[in-house]
């Protein structure tokens, strides 16, 4: 059964290679269950709700991927987009989180219908690599902002906007879990960031900074305060397309990111270059968005850390199946989550940060047409709190500067609607 399902021996794997592989990518990624929900709570959504609904979306968007597309592929909400739906959407834009539920709900069906009738290779040809490259690292230094702020290493002032925070015991205890966890990194310990934000909550935990959980198991599972409460009409406002434009964007370039990636150490590259069921996976990322808009949380999307799990042999979509089934497991262990304070997941924001900067790499800072928009994309994303702002202003000042230098035959079609839209986000 298992064989006719995930083609093991076609794909030379065994179902034991399939299960480490499975385990490795859970531990590496389980993260995402404290960290979503410590970034929506921000939102005024309830958190163990939250809780919930992120190992739910996990489990079933990566089952569906192992089993549909048959790629050792994990999915959960995306960092970035979280942020992005509580710190830019809902208090930056003043739009309830339910609104903003929707905003999820019609930029998953628009990535949906691009996928489906195949326009979405153009939309991903026409944005520069440059700026592509500048979306990644402007989304790292947001994140890493928004861990320092959460941390409190970083607090707000009056006359210089922002300043260092008091070394309080909460501070000390997350630049102590920072620290760890980038040692555990270094020594490449498999589940480095969750071991951090473990030995963070022990620490808070030995110290009398958090109460004791009401206990460690439950079978009582409750998603009914945010399922099935997005407003998709209330999202459909003039004012909120930009929104849902720049939603679309950094959940489908993060999807196609983290595929590329993923799929040439899988080995799902084919010959003529291209990525064995990419349409199928891209489709499945979309629809996995669109769940979580019904269920309550910010956009699933294609994890890196699925990496890691293919680092240990796995090549079908039985890694994912066990990866989505641990998530699953999760769910019993809410009360034991819920207690895991602010300060001992901001690490992980500035370690995920970290490494999101990594591709500031593959700007050419020689070529200043290119460079510059770039600089704009990264610098206004986390200086206007706006990821939105940030690539609204990289795509203008990039078409701005091409037809200032007359290269109006180095921007297609495709660029041009893009910088219209921009445009017509920025004014409204």
């Amino acid at each position: 059964m298992i064989e006719k399902l995930f083609r093991l021996k076609d794909r030379h794997s065994s179902v034991r290679t399939e299960l480490v592989a499975g385990l490795t990518t859970y531990l590496t990624m389980a993260y995402i269950i404290f960290v979503n929900p410590s970034i929506l709570e921000g939102a005024g959504m309830p958190k163990e709700a939250l809780i919930a609904v992120t190992c739910l979306i996990s489990a079933l968007s990566t089952m569906l991927m192992g089993l549909a597309a048959n790629v050792p592929i994990a999915l959960a909400p995306g960092l970035g987009m979280n942020a992005f739906f509580t710190y830019t959407i809902v208090i930056t834009y003043g739009v309830s989180w339910q609104a903003a539920l929707g905003i999820v709900f019609w930029a998953g069906l628009t990535f949906l219908l691009l996928s489906l009738v195949g326009a979405r290779e153009k939309i991903i040809h026409a944005i520069p690599r440059s700026i592509i490259s500048a979306i990644s690292v402007g989304i790292g230094l947001f994140l890493l902002f928004i861990g320092l702020q959460n941390m409190g290493v970083i607090v707000d002032h009056p006359n210089t906007l922002v300043m260092l925070g008091a070394f309080e015991p909460p501070v000390l205890i997350g630049v102590g879990v920072l620290f760890v966890t980038i040692l555990l990194l270094i020594k490449k310990v498999k589940g480095a960031i969750l071991i951090g934000i473990i030995f963070g909550t022990l620490l808070a935990s030995a110290f009398g900074m958090i109460a004791a959980p009401q206990g460690i198991f439950t079978a009582h599972i409750n998603i009914e305060p945010v399922a099935l409460k997005l407003d998709i009409w209330g999202a459909l406002r003039w004012n909120l397309l930009g929104s849902i434009f720049a939603l679309l964007y950094i959940d489908m370039f993060d999807t196609l990111g983290t595929l590329m990636a993923c799929s040439r150490e899988a080995g799902l590259i084919q010959k003529d270059g291209k990525i064995r069921h990419i349409s199928r996976m891209l489709s499945i990322d979309a629809i996995a968005t669109i769940l979580s808009s019904l269920i309550g949380t910010s956009p699933t999307t294609a994890y890196i850390e699925s990496a890691t799990g293919i680092a240990e042999g796995g090549k079908t979509g039985l890694t994912a199946v066990v990866t989505g089934l641990l998530f699953l497991v999760s769910l019993i262990f809410i009360p034991l989550i819920s207690i895991v304070p602010a300060y001992a997941t901001a690490p992980a924001l500035i370690i995920v940060g970290i490494l999101m900067v990594s591709q500031i790499k593959e700007i050419n800072f020689e070529q200043y047409e290119e460079a510059i928009p770039a600089i704009f994309t990264i610098i206004l994303m986390p200086l206007s709190f706006s990821i939105s702002t940030g690539m609204a202003c990289g795509f203008l000042s990039w078409g701005i500067l091409k037809m200032m230098l007359l290269q109006f035959h180095k921007i297609s079609l495709t660029m041009y609607i893009i910088m219209g839209l921009s445009l017509l986000s920025l004014i409204l």
